[in-house]
């Protein structure tokens, strides 16, 4: 079983510096929810990488397009969190919750939950 972790934003260094951009002039239309959580402005989050190394869940993370051509057959509304298993994907956080969560401490919690 692993967690995969789909943000909604495309990969590339272009992208990145985009989205960085835009988190920091206004953060509170940036149309990412999980890029918002796990990551500060330029760096990943230091609270969500602490709990990604102690973790004993097995984790991928892809940018939305890579998700797209790993996965052609698999419409869906990102940013996402599913749980890849026996070969069959289910939805463990949703865009709609995703959006809910105000916090880093709030994610790690609910997926604690989960597992």
């Amino acid at each position: 079983m692993k967690l995969l972790f789909v943000y909604n934003a495309n990969s590339g260094k272009i992208n990145a510096l985009f989205d960085a951009g835009h988190k920091f002039m206004s953060p509170s239309t940036y149309k990412c929810s999980l890029c918002a959580l796990t990551f500060d402005t330029f760096s990943e989050n230091r609270i969500w990488k602490g709990f990604r190394a102690k973790s004993n869940i097995d984790m991928e993370f892809y940018h939305k397009d890579e998700f797209e051509t790993k996965f052609p057959n698999i419409n869906m509304v990102f940013p996402a969190i599913l749980k890849h298993e026996a070969h069959q994907m289910s939805t463990v956080l949703n865009a709609d919750i995703l959006n809910e969560i105000s916090n880093v401490d709030d994610l790690i919690a609910r997926l604690k939950l989960q597992f």
